[in-house]
């Protein structure tokens, strides 16, 4: 009896709906399949992230002991120990536009640098020492360490994405953006922009210049006299970290 009811059942359903409950059972299955690929696939890329983390850790502290060796080698034998000239400057803007003369304004447009607390990041050559020189009056840089590097990517960065501004708030933006270049995720960022890597001007272009706030406590009111002197503006070379510290 209950075989000839199912046989009836099976007679009475439409073939369209059998199609359509064949389909959704594939499709679902499909979906599953989809998700489980997709959950290896990043648990997959952690790891890699993890281990780049890590490598790039024992990267930087091994480059501090050399550091560290290399001055008490230096005191050792009575010498004073010169470290390597900067490679990487953070540049901020400390002056408006109001009587800037053509030349130093187009310098501050070629380095990004629209608006009064924009920061930018930039590969030193004797092109952009230069460029920096005319235009000291105007702006605030020196050498920063990899804290600063690390803190105003992570806390400030935002990348260029179809010419928006966008927040680096998922590695999936840097992948989809420079993955070409072998930069998957932001700790790739710090460490191209840190040791001014050979991919530092993709990187640098694809990230937005840094709006920071005010310095706390404000500026010192003489922004057109250099740091030496008492002022804001000039070359503060790793002094540097602590105004960005101030305003990140």
């Amino acid at each position: 009896m209950s075989a000839t009811t199912a046989t009836v059942e099976q007679i009475l359903v439409p073939e369209s709906l059998l199609k359509k409950r064949n389909a959704d059972k594939k499709a679902s299955t499909a979906k599953v399949l989809s998700l489980a690929e997709k959950k290896k696939i990043q648990r997959q890329k952690r790891q890699v992230i993890f281990k780049k983390a890590a490598d790039y850790a024992r990267e930087y502290q091994q480059a501090e002991k050399k550091e560290v060796a290399l001055k008490r080698q230096a005191k050792i034998n009575g010498n004073f120990y010169i470290p390597a000239q900067a490679k990487v400057a953070f540049v901020i803007r400390t002056k408006g536009i109001n009587k800037i003369a053509p030349k130093p304004r187009k310098i501050l447009q070629l380095l990004r640098l629209l608006q009064i607390n924009n920061g930018v990041f930039v590969r030193l050559t004797k092109a952009t020492k230069e460029m920096l020189q005319i235009v000291s009056p105007y702006i605030a840089f020196g050498q920063p360490n990899l804290k600063s590097v690390r803190e105003l990517i992570y806390k400030r960065g935002h990348g260029k994405v179809n010419r928006q501004r966008i927040a680096l708030t998922d590695n999936a933006i840097i992948e989809e953006n420079l993955a070409k270049y072998g930069i998957i995720c932001i700790e790739d960022l710090v460490h191209e922009i840190y040791t001014c890597g050979p991919n530092f001007k993709q990187v640098n272009n694809f990230l937005w210049p840094f709006k920071l706030s005010n310095p706390t406590g404000g500026w010192s009111g003489k922004k057109a006299v250099h740091f030496i002197e008492g002022g804001d503006c000039g070359d503060r070379e790793t002094k540097i970290n602590a105004l960005i510290r101030q305003m990140n």
